[in-house]
C-alpha cells in the first residue's frame, strides 16, 4: 500500500472532486480512479460514490476510513519532517491558502523575508475563495489561511495583520477620475464592478454604499480582483479596491485611484489557523507566523 494512494484518497474525500485531487497530487484523473479502485478491491468495499451532480462523496465505510486515516498521514508527515531536520535548523514546508487580493500583492515581501531568514523552509501558496480558505484550515489541508475581514470560527485561531485601505478605482478617462477626493454619494447610479455577493469585501462595500445613500448600478460581479481591475480598465464601471493591489496599474497609468472624502476606509486582514489539539505547530510554521505577524501590522 503506497502512501501516495492513501493521501490521494483523503484529498478526494475532502474535495469531492477527482480533478482537484489529481491536481493536488500531480497525477491524472485516470490515476486517481485507478488508485481508488485498488483501495476498494483491497478492502472489498465501495469507499467513494460518484454521482454526476453531487461529485465524489465518501460512503459510510469510506468516511470511517478517512476519519481514521487522515490523522495517521498527518503524524507521519510530521515525523518525516522531524527526521529530515538538522539540529538547530528550521526546516520543512509551510502550506498557505489565501485570497488573490492579499496573496498576490501583500504576501510576496513577507515570503521573501521568510525565505531569507529560513532557507530550508519551503512555502507552498494556494489561491482560493474566502470560504474555501476557511475550509482548508478547518480540515488541516493548510497551516495558515490569510483572508480579508477575518471572522472567528470554532476550532480556529486568528491574528490581525493590519488593514488595507479601500479607494475608488476608475479608468483614466472616467469623470470621477478628475475629482481629487470624491464622495461615496457620488457613486449613486454609477456602473460598478463588484466582488461576488458571498465575498466579505463585497458585504463591507455594500454597507458603506448603503450608509452613504449611493445606489450603484452593478455592471458585473466577479470573484477575482485581477478580473475586476481589467473590467474597470475597459471602462465597464468603477470599483472600491485595496491600495496594495493597485500599484502596478497606477504606476502604468491604466487605472486611477482616488482616496474618498470619507477616507480612510479600511478592511482588516488576518491570518487564521487550526487550534492545536495535541501538539504545537511545526517549527517551520511557527517561524513563518512570527515573521508574518511582525512584518504586516501597521503597514
Amino acid at each position: 500500500m503506497h502512501l501516495e494512494t492513501l493521501k490521494t484518497f483523503c484529498d478526494l474525500a475532502e474535495t469531492g472532486s477527482l480533478s482537484r485531487a489529481a491536481r493536488m497530487n500531480h497525477v491524472t484523473q485516470s490515476a486517481v480512479s485507478q488508485q481508488l479502485r485498488a483501495l476498494e478491491q483491497r478492502y472489498g468495499r465501495r469507499l467513494i460514490d460518484r454521482a454526476p451532480r453531487l461529485g465524489a462523496r465518501p460512503t459510510e465505510a469510506g468516511q470511517a476510513f478517512y476519519v481514521e486515516l487522515k490523522p495517521l498521514l498527518q503524524r507521519f508527515g510530521e515525523l518525516e519532517e522531524r527526521l529530515r531536520a538538522r539540529p538547530n535548523v528550521v526546516a520543512g514546508t509551510v502550506r498557505i491558502a489565501t485570497v488573490y487580493s492579499v496573496g498576490l500583492h501583500t504576501l510576496p515581501p513577507v515570503m521573501k523575508k521568510s525565505l531569507a531568514a529560513h532557507p530550508s523552509v519551503g512555502l507552498r501558496v494556494e489561491y482560493r475563495r474566502t470560504d474555501q480558505v476557511y475550509e482548508a484550515c478547518e480540515r488541516g489541508e493548510v497551516d495558515f489561511g490569510i483572508v480579508a475581514l477575518p471572522a472567528r470560527r470554532r476550532g480556529l485561531e486568528m491574528a490581525s495583520l493590519g488593514h488595507d485601505e479601500l479607494v475608488l478605482v476608475t479608468a483614466p478617462d472616467h469623470p470621477l477620475a478628475r475629482r481629487r477626493h470624491p464622495r461615496l454619494a457620488d457613486l449613486d447610479g454609477v456602473p460598478f464592478v463588484a466582488f461576488d455577493r458571498d465575498i466579505p469585501t463585497r458585504r463591507l462595500v455594500d454597507r458603506l454604499l448603503a450608509r452613504a445613500g449611493a445606489a450603484v448600478s452593478y455592471a458585473m460581479e466577479l470573484d477575482n480582483i485581477e478580473t475586476i481591475k481589467r473590467c474597470v480598465e475597459a471602462g465597464l464601471g468603477v470599483s472600491l479596491l485595496p491600495v496594495p493591489a493597485l500599484a502596478a496599474e497606477v504606476r502604468g497609468r491604466t487605472l486611477r485611484a482616488r482616496r474618498l472624502a470619507e477616507s480612510p476606509i479600511e478592511r482588516p486582514i488576518g491570518v487564521i489557523y487550526r487550534r492545536p489539539r495535541t501538539r504545537a505547530p511545526s517549527p517551520a510554521a511557527q517561524a513563518f507566523l512570527s515573521i508574518l505577524t511582525r512584518e504586516l501590522p501597521g503597514r
